[in-house]
């Protein structure tokens, strides 16, 4: 195989991990990252980058979905403070969508309550990247 091939399919499983690491689905990117940034010859920031474009897309659509649902869908009880801190505190609430767990349902609470698409996508592409900065300056 073409090694300039086999790079592209090794970012492209990166990117792949840390978008279905964002939606409502469990799992991890960071275990891919670090691995990735442990035996490969692939730049630091470029890791980052493929990363956070992934992790950035996988909330998004999570955005979308939230955006799609009728707005008298109702969320669980457990939800309504959440729901409430994201209505408070708009867009830059989704700085907070890097939390594992916590953060997936973020970016859908704020489709759902028509937070403006730009300011949530950068919102999220800030903390996105900080955290993966964050994880390869660290290990």
């Amino acid at each position: 195989m073409d090694p300039q091939l086999g790079d592209v399919q090794e970012l492209l499983g990166l990117l792949a991990s840390a978008f279905l690491a964002a939606t409502l689905l469990p799992g991890g990117s960071e275990v891919v990252l670090l691995a990735m940034d442990a035996k490969t010859a692939h730049p630091d920031w470029l890791l980052v980058l493929v990363a956070s474009v992934g992790n950035t897309l996988g909330s998004m659509s999570s955005w979308w979905l939230g955006h799609l649902a009728p707005q008298h869908a109702g969320f669980s009880q457990r939800h309504a403070s959440t729901i409430e801190r994201v209505r408070r505190y708009g867009a830059p609430a989704l700085l907070l969508s890097w939390i594992p767990i916590l953060g997936d349902p973020l970016a859908l609470i704020g489709g759902w309550l028509r937070l403006p698409f730009w300011s949530c996508l950068m919102y999220v592409a800030i903390g996105k990247t900080a955290r993966y900065s964050v994880i390869v300056t660290l290990i």
